[in-house]
């Protein structure tokens, strides 16, 4: 044998040990998991029993990931080659990853992949294996997710995990959990002290598992006869249930005030540009609302602009709402309202006929159509504090955003130029002018500014509405009755009305429905300006009672 045969030999030998090397272990480490894979595809309801299990024993990552994705019904077949991949649908096609190692796959046709069907049972068992691997899960939300989830169908094994998660568990609200679901097991007891105990331990938890559960025992069934024949288990379970209503009655309040608040801060923003105007130049502009409108249409064209940048797009439309809608109030003042001073009904009109004109110009750029504007992922969803009190914050990000606005206002007009100019002209037009401020630029300049913070307030709606070429006569009536209850010019007045008239319209729509709360809201404003025709913080000034 030459020495070019022995290096052919050689290389080919060494190559087969490379190919060995590299395909053999891998092969070797995933047999188990490929044939419970194998099982899941091609086996019958039993076998795929037994390979779910085995997929737990496994302890293999991936385990989890196919599991829910086979209890959703996104794990498929691919018809061409047999492989095993989870899918996402979009629009006609699927998104789809292979199963055992994750990798991304050419999107594939519906008809090109089957489903992998599941009887009752094996989805049932499917839900108890799930929770058991997400109670010891990384993520403390996954585990208190996982202990819910147990409590709807729990088993004596399931008890004794959740007593050894108990031991370890650092989490303040897992632990919490389990306990509750130890307690509700302790329930049906046969040990009467025993239940005793768990009910009075209970009774403290706002917990709709605790609530269903002690319902569950004052209950009567279709015979009349009590679910719980023991009459003092029963009248524990009422007492506890009593004690958790009045619990419940103060997270419905708690709720209630914030959802107060956060219309209240949808008020202030709509009508604190409103009082500006109104106080200084004694302006009733009626387009007010059609400048929140343009706000709100500045975040729809912005987040056109960038649809993948959703946070984004809503921080750089607050700057660009209040520049455009500003910008469109100075000219509004320069080109109509400064020949009207000292004529409030013609500016009524005038102001009136503004309004049809930008609605109509929206519609002939927009459509009449309304327009939908996406909420950012941060401002999506609600703060779930426990089972019967949750707070959304796209509103607790709008009040927040409303108290950062009226801050930011008072700081312009008590520590800068225009502030103070504004503050002389409001208090007495004749003795600023007369003082030498240029009261027609103070004008100009107020209305931009209560303009500006009108757009401002439409880019706030536009994440808890729909944007409309009507959005804006929604609220300008409303911001009417805010500025006039709270005292025409006065923020601190305005603040104090639009949360006091939110809260008050939220307590009473439970009792008597959204339209007559409004108008109950309004008779109540009509009542308190007969005894006080100033608001609750009239304006003070040397032509105050002018």
């Amino acid at each position: 044998m030459n020495f070019f045969s022995i290096t052919r030999y050689g290389l080919a030998s060494l190559m087969l040990c490379v190919a060995l090397s590299a395909h053999g272990e891998p092969k070797t480490l995933n047999t188990p998991l490929l044939e419970a894979l194998t099982a899941i595809k091609q086996g019958s309801m039993t076998q795929r029993e037994q390979a779910i299990n085995s997929l737990v024993e496994l302890k293999n990552p991936r385990s989890l990931v196919i599991l829910q994705a086979l209890l959703s019904g996104k794990l498929f077949i691919c018809k061409d080659d047999d492989k095993l991949v989870i899918g996402e649908p979009n629009e006609q096609t699927y998104q789809i990853r292979d199963a055992i190692d994750d990798a991304p796959l050419a999107p594939i046709n519906a008809e090109q992949v089957s489903k992998i069907n599941l009887t009752n049972k094996l989805r049932s068992q499917l839900r108890k294996i799930i929770g058991e691997l997400e109670l010891n899960a990384e993520q403390a939300d996954t585990r208190l997710a996982a202990v819910k989830a147990m409590n709807q169908d729990i088993d004596e094994r399931m008890l004794e995990l959740l007593k050894t998660r108990l031991a370890i568990e650092p989490d303040a609200r897992v632990k919490q959990a389990i306990e509750n679901s130890l307690l509700l097991q302790k329930v049906d007891s046969v040990d009467k002290n025993e239940r005793i105990k768990a009910i009075e331990q209970l009774k403290t938890q706002a917990n709709l598992s605790v609530v269903n559960k002690l319902k569950s025992l004052i209950e009567k069934d279709s015979d009349g006869q009590f679910a719980e024949a023991d009459s003092d288990i029963r009248n524990l379970a009422e007492a506890a249930l009593a004690k958790i209503n009045t619990q419940l009655q103060v997270y419905s309040a708690i709720e209630t005030v914030f959802f107060g608040l956060s219309l209240g801060a949808v008020l202030v923003l709509s009508a604190i540009g409103l009082a500006i105007t109104f106080g200084v130049m004694g302006v009733i502009n009626m387009a007010h609302g059609e400048l929140m409108m343009i706000g709100a249409y500045t975040t729809y064209v912005i987040q056109q602009i960038l649809p993948n940048q959703l946070g984004l797009s809503v921080i750089l439309a607050i700057p660009a709402a209040f520049v455009i809608a500003g910008l469109v109030g100075i000219a509004i003042e320069r080109g109509i309202i400064r020949f009207l001073y000292g004529r409030p009904l013609e500016t009524l009109l005038a102001t009136f006929g503004i309004s049809l004109f930008l609605q109509q110009t929206v519609r002939s750029i927009f459509s009449p159509l309304n327009r939908s504007v996406a909420t950012p992922e941060w401002m999506s969803g609600s703060w779930q504090i426990n089972d019967f009190l949750s707070l959304t914050w796209n509103r607790f990000y709008i009040l927040i955003f409303c108290l950062l606005v009226f801050v930011l206002l008072l700081q312009i007009l008590k520590h800068t130029r225009l502030g103070l100019e504004v503050r002389a002209v409001a208090q007495n037009r004749r003795m600023a002018k007369a003082m030498g401020i240029p009261t027609a630029r103070v004008d100009a300049m107020t209305f931009g500014l209560g303009s500006g913070i009108a757009g401002v307030a439409g880019v706030a709606l536009s994440q808890i509405t729909n944007v409309g070429p009507n959005l804006g006569q929604s609220y300008i009536v409303d911001s009417f009755m805010v500025v006039v209850f709270g005292g025409v010019g006065n923020l601190l007045g305005t603040l104090v009305a639009g949360f006091s008239l939110g809260i008050a319209n939220k307590f009473l729509e439970p009792f008597a429905g959204a339209v007559l709360a409004k108008i109950l809201v309004l008779i109540f404003i009509i009542l308190f300006i007969q005894k006080r025709p100033r608001g609750l913080f009239p304006q003070k000034g040397r032509a105050a009672d002018s």
